[in-house]
């Protein structure tokens, strides 16, 4: 799950990004309002945290203009402010929750994760596609009630995938997906991940649900 953190307090930023991480996550930052607004309107996010008051700029124009380009990234508005109409006016412009600060790392984690249970798995913890299961708190996959052991990125991948069945993924949307920032400069790391995943999934379903579409990508399919 890759999380966009918005916010102009480097120490409070790197501390957000640092705990994220811990709890595998992917994390990409901005710390001004060009760089933030740049970065909504060229990837995708699983949730952005986006504090309000930013150097050249004002958090709530990058949620509007997130909603007017029919962006669905989740957005958790983090900041200082806590006043009853910056609440409304942030919920009302399609925000999904408000936090303010201070706040616990371990509160903001729960909330990311709720925001996307909400926004992609309908509020389940459970994800499933006939034989397998994902579950998303304790971060395991079972394949016909069988616990399937997963590296982090396989793990990723895999989720990744169910909640993109039946869409075609290009593989640099994969590799922004995993690796954020970090991505690699070539697709090797993500050929190696997918055969070993599939191997796996073979092995423990007898079912290859990973379609190479030829010059586009991936297609997580039972068709």
């Amino acid at each position: 799950m890759k999380i966009l953190i918005i916010e102009d307090e480097k120490t409070l930023s790197e501390s957000i990004a640092a705990y994220l991480v811990g709890e595998d996550y992917v994390c990409e930052t901005a710390t001004d309002y060009s760089t933030a607004l740049e970065k909504t309107e060229s990837y995708n996010y699983d949730c952005i945290l986006l504090d309000l008051t930013l150097p050249q700029g004002n958090g709530m124009e990058i949620l509007r203009q997130l909603r007017k380009n029919n962006k669905t990234d989740g957005v958790l508005i983090i900041s200082a402010k806590n006043a009853i109409d910056d609440k409304v006016s942030g919920l009302n412009l399609g925000a999904d929750d408000y936090l303010a600060k201070p706040f616990h790392l371990s509160e903001l984690s729960a909330r990311i994760a709720a925001i996307i249970r909400r926004k992609q798995f309908e509020g389940n913890n459970l994800v499933r596609f006939h034989e397998i299961c994902i579950d998303t708190l304790a971060k395991t996959v079972t394949v016909n009630n069988r616990p399937m052991e997963l590296t982090r990125k396989e793990y990723d991948l895999l989720l990744y995938f169910m909640s993109n069945k039946g869409r075609v993924i290009s593989k640099n949307a994969i590799a922004e997906h995993l690796w954020g920032d970090d991505m690699p400069g070539n697709y090797d790391f993500i050929y190696t991940h997918i055969k070993n995943l599939r191997k796996k999934l073979q092995d423990a379903s007898h079912y290859d649900y990973i379609r190479s579409v030829y010059g586009m990508g991936y297609k997580f399919s039972n068709e």
